[in-house]
């Protein structure tokens, strides 16, 4: 039979209409905490790959932090050749289940494709989904070849995205890893951070056991900064260290009533629903103060998981954003989820104080209303006040408004260096700090950003840690 990469011209791709996943019903999905889009089917995904006319320069591949080869698997599934396509992700991408289900492929890969210019550009991220998925499925995971023994020992602190990638792309490489992780359980962000109907917990299981399978070890419940210091564990023997500890420390607006009860971090909410299963209690030990009418603050992914989450927990949900619509930071797919699932949406308002009741818990949220003004320099437009008030009931409240770098270990080591922000200072070529043999990405060397960026970070440097080590 003829492939489709041969049936069907150039040409005639660029009319083919674009395939969306299917996906949980609105009023079903606020119910539960399944996954909400259920994938393509192998017909499907094989008709939305052909949409690529495989450009001559494919600025996809740019597009991707990681260099993906698109238009390669993208060919590859259009033809039905999905352990092929697999292979190719994994060439660049050990995390592809994770990052077709969370990337902004909207304001990266997808955002480049030249099909895109005249039409819909084609649906990358979901392929890559469909491949890792098939991939696990179909029991079609191969062990990459590891390289013999270099005899070097490499500590990555760390087991969110960029921790995980430093320890592969280290392992592969000959290298003994182990990955030291404050919590009891790895994957870091992707665990505390993502909810469960955006990324579900047995993928990041799988690849927890496929990096363990590899040879990378996992110490839990080491907050290294304060359990081991960085210069103990050079003095243990480790020849390197990878920091990748990430951006958890919470940014607050400063009003007046933000430290009433029922007044939450985005970290500290998402954390104790999805590390700590707050959602399971009283059958979980982790209780969670929850009332029936949430204020969200801020307008980026992570506000859209938390009032996504905040639904599902039975509650009314408001977002107040102190820009516009058109501003919002959020993947455009988050906030489309967030608004069919009857989540309320006030733009234009920034908080000005949380009013509380007699017993000191939060009982009302004041905004002043906004306009914008001219785009300044950078073309983005400010937001300013208009001196116009209104005040909404409100019994929680979630701050989104991003986080700073996690401050324990800079704190705990003076020689590295970082910014007026806290944020470390790394060599942009090797990824290593102003301290001999320590390395660093991720949000850690960004003040935050996404996990494919943080994983092309780790990437870099992981090779920037290679060439280390070889030389001493």
């Amino acid at each position: 039979m003829r492939k489709l990469t041969q049936e069907i011209k150039k040409k005639a791709r660029t009319k083919i209409p674009r395939h969306e996943m299917p996906e949980q019903e609105p009023k079903d999905r606020i119910q539960n905490f399944d996954e909400v889009p259920f994938g393509f089917s192998l017909e499907d995904a094989q008709m939305e790959a052909i949409r690529c006319i495989d450009c001559k320069k494919p600025d996809c591949v740019e597009g991707c932090p990681v260099g993906i080869d698109i238009p390669g698997f993208l060919m590859q599934v259009a033809d039905g050749e999905i352990a092929a396509a697999a292979d190719t992700i994994r060439e660049a991408n050990f995390l592809p289940a994770v990052c077709g289900r969370v990337c902004p492929q909207d304001q990266q890969c997808e955002a480049v494709c030249i099909v895109g210019k005249k039409g819909d550009p084609v649906s990358i991220g979901a392929l890559e989904r469909f491949v890792a998925d098939y991939e696990r499925d179909n029991d079609l995971l191969k062990k990459p070849e590891i390289a013999p023994s270099t005899g070097k020992r490499i500590a990555v602190v760390g087991s969110g995205p960029a921790g995980l990638t430093a320890a592969a792309e280290l392992v592969v490489r000959g290298h003994d890893v182990t990955v030291y992780e404050a919590f009891h359980r790895g994957g870091g962000v992707l665990v505390y951070g993502i909810p469960r109907f955006r990324l579900p917990m047995d993928i990041i299981d799988k690849d927890l056991e496929f990096l363990q399978s590899l040879g990378v070890k996992f110490e839990y419940n080491m907050v290294i900064g304060k359990v081991l210091s960085l210069d103990e564990l050079l003095a243990d023997g480790f020849d390197a260290v990878f920091l990748g500890t990430g951006a958890g420390l919470p940014k607050m607006l400063g009003v007046t009533g933000e430290n009433l009860n029922g007044v939450y971090s985005a970290n500290e909410y998402l954390t104790r629903i999805y590390l700590m299963d707050a959602l399971e209690f009283p059958n979980a030990v982790t209780p969670l103060y929850q009332g029936k009418k949430v204020g969200v603050i801020g307008a980026g992914n992570t506000a859209m998981d938390v009032c996504r989450t905040a639904k599902r927990m039975g509650c009314d949900v408001t977002v107040y954003y102190r820009r516009s619509a058109d501003e919002a930071p959020a993947r455009t797919e988050e906030l489309r989820h967030a608004r069919e699932e009857f989540v309320d949406f006030k733009f234009l308002s920034n908080p000005v104080e949380f009013i509380g009741n007699d017993d000191y818990f939060v009982k009302q949220i004041k905004c002043e209303k906004m306009e914008l003004s001219e785009p300044d320099d950078s073309g983005r437009r400010r937001p300013m006040g208009t001196g116009e008030y209104f005040i909404d009931d409100v019994d929680t409240v979630v701050f989104s408004l991003g986080c700073n770098v996690n401050p324990i270990i800079p704190t705990a080591t003076p020689e590295i260096d970082t910014n007026q922000w806290g944020i470390v200072l790394v060599d942009e070529k090797t990824g290593m700090t102003s301290k001999e043999a320590i390395f660093a990405g991720g949000d850690l060397i960004t003040g935050g950003s996404t996990v494919i960026l943080a994983m092309g970070q780790a990437k870099d440097a992981a090779q920037g840690i290679h060439d280390y080590v070889m030389k001493k």
